[in-house]
Order: C-alpha cells, then sequence, then structure tokens
C-alpha cells in the first residue's frame, strides 16, 4: 500500500513508525521534515491530504505535537477523514464506522507501543458498510459539497 506520511518535525516516534510502516510492506511517500524539508504542520497536512484525495496514496499518516492541527487541516482537503486516535480501539473505529483515510498522532502523548498498537488496530479494520454509517457519510459528504458550493458561488 502507499502511504502518505508527514510530520511538522522529526523525532524517534516518527521514526519508529515509519519503520513499521516500511516492515509491514508500504511504501511511504514522506513530506515536511520527513522529507527533509521544513514545513509547518498545516503546508504538511494539506500535502498528505490531497496525495491521498488524488489517488496517488492509498492512505495517510500526520503528526503534530498535539496531533490537533494536523487533523484539523487535513479535514479541510474534500474527500478527507482524518482521525486523531490516541488508543487502538478508536483507530478500529475510526476505520469500521468513519472510513477514516488519514490517521493523525501526537508526538507529545503517543508512546511507540502505543503506535504499534494503533497502527495494528488500523490496518486490521476498513470500513464495513452499513446503513447507519453510510447514512452519516453520506451527510458529512453532502456537507462538504455544500460548502464547495457556496464557495464557488459565492452564496
Amino acid at each position: 500500500m502507499k502511504i502518505a506520511i508527514g510530520s511538522d518535525e522529526r523525532t524517534h516516534l516518527t521514526d519508529a513508525v515509519m519503520a513499521d510502516l516500511q516492515a509491514r510492506g508500504h511504501t511511504l511517500h514522506c513530506f515536511g521534515p520527513l522529507a527533509g524539508q521544513a514545513e509547518y504542520w498545516p503546508a504538511v497536512a494539506r500535502q498528505v491530504a490531497e496525495a491521498v484525495a488524488a489517488g496517488t496514496a492509498d492512505e495517510g499518516i500526520l503528526f503534530c505535537w498535539t496531533g490537533t492541527g494536523v487533523s484539523l487541516a487535513a479535514n479541510k482537503v474534500p474527500g478527507i477523514r482524518a482521525a486523531l486516535c490516541d488508543d487502538a480501539e478508536t483507530a478500529r473505529g475510526a476505520r469500521l464506522w468513519n472510513n477514516a483515510n488519514i490517521l493523525c498522532l501526537s508526538l507529545r502523548r503517543t508512546s511507540d507501543v502505543m503506535a504499534k498498537e494503533i497502527l495494528d488496530a488500523w490496518f486490521a479494520h476498513c470500513y464495513q458498510p452499513n446503513e447507519t454509517d453510510d447514512t452519516c457519510l453520506a451527510q458529512v459528504a453532502a456537507l462538504e459539497a455544500d460548502y464547495r458550493r457556496e464557495e464557488r458561488t459565492g452564496d
């Protein structure tokens, strides 16, 4: 699987996650300091989200100090469902019910052990279509479309 991965700083955690992903056989497309380029978190989140939205990456992983900033920024890109996950159960739910396509992690709060558990859950689960979640995701897509339409028409 092709994974777009980015952070606003390179840390022990980012290196550990990249090594784990490569050991799982994933191909990484790195952004920001993970690619040797100094970037702030909004720019890195945009680059990763655009790669996922365009289909040049199957999924994405983002890091920042809290994980909140990259989650907020990535979710501005149409078609992105970025989820800030602090534990494996949240990652499982994000995949099963929200069809999340970008995993966001906190550099401050995520240990190597937790990151591995989160990644295990993330990759072990995928969206399971069902009436309730399909309806909810359709409502999210409609909300996104309404705002895109308003931006184009100025309404």
